[in-house]
C-alpha cells in the first residue's frame, strides 16, 4: 500500500474510539472500547494500543502505511512534549503520554485538545473540507473551539488558542461566574449547561411558560429549543439570547482571524435553522461588512467522529 494513513484516537472518559483515515482526511473505518479509567493510566494507555492494532493489525501492509497516531485528549496538556499534565475525568497527572505509546506503537504519536482535534476534524474532513480558513464551535455541556488558519490549526503559545467558551461576552450586569472561575463567558448562555439553566431560573421566578410543565424539570436544551418553536415565549427568549452572544461572538472572531466559514457542531446545533437563522443575523448586524462578505454559517457534518477524524489529522494539519 503506497498511500500513507493516519490513526486517530478519541479518548474519553467512559470510551476509547480509533478510526484509520487517510490523506484525504476519508474516515475509512472505525473501532471503539472501554476506557477504564479506574484501573488508572497505563491501563487506559494499553488499552488504547490494543485498540489501535485491532483496528490495524501490526504486519499488514496497512501498518507499514501507518504514518502516526494522534489523540485528543479532554484535560491540560503540554502538546508540544506530549504530557497530559491533568484530566478531569482521566486518571492523569503529569503522565509523558506521547512517549509511552510511541514505545507501545513504535509509531510517531501526536496528542492535542479534544475541542481542537473536533475542530481540526471538521476541517478537514467535514463541513471545512477544502477551505483553508474556518473557525470550529462545539456547542455542547461546555462550548469548545478551534481555529484554522492557511490550513493549519492554531495553538497558540500555550495551547489555549481557540477557548471560544471562555470569550466574556455577556455584560456585567447580566453575568453570572462561568466554571472557569471567571465571569460572562459564552459558555454561560450558549452552551447546553447554560440554556437549562436560564429555563430553570425561568420556572424558579414563575415566568409563564410551558417548561415548568416537564414533569421532571429542564434537564435538556432540546426541550427549551422544542418549546420555542411550538411558540412559548420564555423558551424564545432564552434561545434568543444564547444566538445573540453566539453571534457577537463570531462577529469579534470574525474581526480578528477572518475566516471564510463558521462550522457549528455539538447537541445544541441539532437546534437547526431555528437557532442558525438567529445566529447569522446577530452576525450581520455586529460584523463589518469586509469581514462578513462571503462568510458562511453552516453546521458540522462528521457528529462523534469528529475527534478521531481531527486526531488523525494532526499529522497533516496541525
Amino acid at each position: 500500500m503506497s498511500q500513507l494513513l493516519y490513526v486517530g484516537v478519541d479518548l474519553g472518559g467512559t470510551a476509547i474510539k480509533v478510526g484509520l483515515c487517510n490523506a484525504s482526511g476519508d474516515l475509512l473505518r472505525t473501532h471503539e472500547g472501554p476506557t477504564e479509567a479506574a484501573g488508572g493510566a497505563e491501563t487506559v494507555l494499553n488499552n488504547i494500543a490494543v485498540y489501535v492494532k485491532e483496528l490495524v493489525p501490526p504486519g499488514t501492509s496497512e501498518w507499514d502505511a501507518v504514518a502516526g497516531v494522534g489523540i485528543g485528549i479532554a484535560g491540560f496538556l503540554n502538546i508540544p512534549e506530549g504530557i497530559i499534565n491533568f484530566s478531569p475525568n482521566l486518571p492523569f497527572k503529569n503522565v509523558p503520554v506521547k512517549q509511552i505509546m510511541e514505545e507501545k506503537l513504535g509509531k510517531p504519536v501526536k496528542i492535542n485538545n479534544d475541542a481542537n482535534v473536533a475542530a481540526l476534524g471538521e476541517a478537514w474532513g467535514g463541513a471545512g473540507k477544502g477551505v483553508a480558513n474556518c473557525v470550529c464551535y462545539t456547542l455542547g455541556t461546555g462550548v469548545g473551539g478551534g481555529i484554522i488558519l492557511n490550513d493549519r490549526l492554531i495553538e497558540g503559545s500555550t495551547g489555549m488558542a481557540g477557548e471560544l467558551g471562555h470569550m466574556s461576552v455577556v455584560p456585567d450586569l447580566e453575568a453570572i461566574q462561568c466554571g472557569c472561575g471567571k465571569m460572562g463567558c459564552l459558555e454561560t448562555v450558549s452552551s447546553a449547561t447554560g440554556i437549562i439553566k436560564m429555563a430553570r431560573d425561568a420556572v424558579a421566578r414563575g415566568d409563564r411558560t410551558s417548561l415548568s410543565l416537564l414533569e421532571n424539570g429542564v434537564n435538556e436544551a432540546k426541550e427549551v429549543f422544542d418549546a420555542a418553536k411550538n411558540g412559548d415565549e420564555v423558551a424564545q427568549r432564552i434561545v434568543s439570547r444564547a444566538a445573540f452572544y453566539l453571534g457577537k461572538s463570531l462577529a469579534a472572531v470574525a474581526v480578528v482571524v477572518n475566516p471564510q466559514r463558521f462550522i457549528l457542531g455539538g447537541g445544541v446545533s441539532k437546534a437547526g435553522e431555528f437557532l442558525f437563522a438567529q445566529i447569522r443575523e446577530v452576525f450581520q448586524k455586529l460584523t463589518p461588512s469586509n469581514a462578513q462578505d462571503g462568510v458562511e454559517i453552516v453546521a458540522a457534518e462528521l457528529g462523534n467522529n469528529a475527534g478521531v477524524v481531527g486526531a488523525a489529522g494532526l499529522f497533516l494539519r496541525a
